[in-house]
Parts: C-alpha cells; structure tokens; sequence
C-alpha cells in the first residue's frame, strides 16, 4: 500500500490513510494534517476528523469546487494533494498539555487490583505506571461518544485485553483501561474496558463553548486525588487550560 492513500468514504466523505498501526508518530502526523485541511478551509468541506492513523474528510459534494466532468471526490482528492505529509507534519505545532484529575480504587475504580494481579503488579505499581509522565501519552482520538478520548500508549507492562464480559453501563468519569491505552467514559454508557479510577471533570459539556474537554493530540497527566477532594471537586473547575 501506498501511503497516503486516498479512499471514498461514502457519497459525501473520503479517508486519507496514513499508516495502519497504533503509534504516537503516525498519529501526530494525523493530527498535524488534521489542522492543515482546517486552515485550508477548503470549499464543500464540512468536517475533519482525526483517527489514529487515517483522517476522515466529509464534504457537501455540490459546494465542492471542481472542473467539468469531474467528481466531487477526485476533485476533492486533488485539491487535497498540497497538503499530504511531508516533513512539514513530523510533529504537531504546540500540544496542550492537560491534567487530569484521578481519584483510583474503590467505588470509582472497582477492576483495580484486578488488573494489578493480572498484570502481575501491585496496585501501587501500576498506579505509578499509569501516571508516569510520558511525552507519549496523547489523545489519539475522540470517538465512541461524543468527548470519549481514546489516550496512549501505556507502558508495555500494564498491557491490559478488554474484559471478557462488557459492563451494560459504566458511569461517566469512569477512567479505564485496555490495549495500552487509557479511555476516559464522557457519557455513561456500556464499556468492556478495566475500571481503574474516575475523574469529576466533564469530558463533554454541551453548554461550553468547546464542548469536548480533550482534543485529538493533546496530552495527557492523570494526577491522583482522593475520595473526599472527588467529591468536593467543583463544578466549574472543568474547563481545560
């Protein structure tokens, strides 16, 4: 396969794939396209959207611009050309970083010391993992629902499957892990992913002005608190910085 490779994605949509494995380069360079195709502010085009590896471009087809006789999706693909990777996208220009609060155990992480055994570690080990401060800890993706991050890549050895029996309703907050990577629940919804702590900030808040808390490249530091500062945690202390 050569990459970048350019695919329909239904009538009004296309697909740039820029790899297929889970790695922070290969993503950053996703997130770094990201941007240039929304600076671009191409004609027709309604919506981009980073992935891990690929990124999604979805577009009205009438209000694209293009030459007689030619389709909406070749003379998108066209005119996206300019702006495929070169060493120009090696990184992504100025990540936000963003601390995320954690309170780990209990009611709030009821799979913890599981996956602590599973993985051969005690809980304090794989809590020291799980907040160890690597640059490769970033937002890959926002997807599931809406300001559900999908957060990576964990130390090697708190390599976790999902859970062999999915919850039917994991509470939001929820902070879990599975696949090196962390997910942090924006919604309660159904999940197969280890419970390891929760976070009162809100992952995705209708009524903001940036409704999603985290953004595709962001990074990420999970910093522990305890059950009581959880709950006095206030309300308008969600906003990112």
């Amino acid at each position: 396969m050569s990459l970048p490779l350019i695919t329909p994605l239904g009538d009004e949509a296309l697909r740039i794939v820029l790899g297929d494995t889970l790695d922070p380069a290969i993503n950053q360079r996703v997130c770094a396209l990201a941007e240039r195709i929304n600076t671009a502010a191409l004609a027709g085009v309604t919506d981009v959207l980073p992935a891990f590896a690929s990124v999604g471009v979805y577009y009205r087809a009438p209000a694209v611009q293009r030459a007689v006789g030619e389709t909406p999706f070749a003379a998108l693909s066209r005119q996206l050309q300019p702006l495929l990777p070169d060493t120009a996208l090696a990184a992504q220009a100025a990540p936000r970083t963003v601390d995320i609060p954690v309170c780990y155990g209990g009611e709030h992480g009821p799979d913890l010391a599981e996956a602590a055994a599973a993985c051969g570690l005690t809980v304090e080990e794989l809590l020291s993992l799980h907040q160890q401060p690597q640059e490769a800890q970033q937002v890959y993706m926002i997807g599931f629902a809406p300001g559900h991050p999908y957060i990576g890549q964990l130390d090697a050895r708190i390599a976790l499957p999902r859970r062999a029996t999915p919850r039917t309703l994991v509470p939001a907050g929820s902070v879990a892990i599975a696949n090196r990577q962390t997910v942090i629940y924006s919604l309660a919804a159904p999940g197969g992913w280890s419970l390891i702590g929760r976070t009162p900030l809100a992952l995705f808040d209708g009524g903001r002005i940036d409704p999603c808390l985290l953004r595709p490249g962001d990074r990420v530091r999970f910093v522990p608190i305890d059950a009581t500062a959880f709950a006095a945690w206030p309300a308008a202390g969600t906003e990112a910085a």
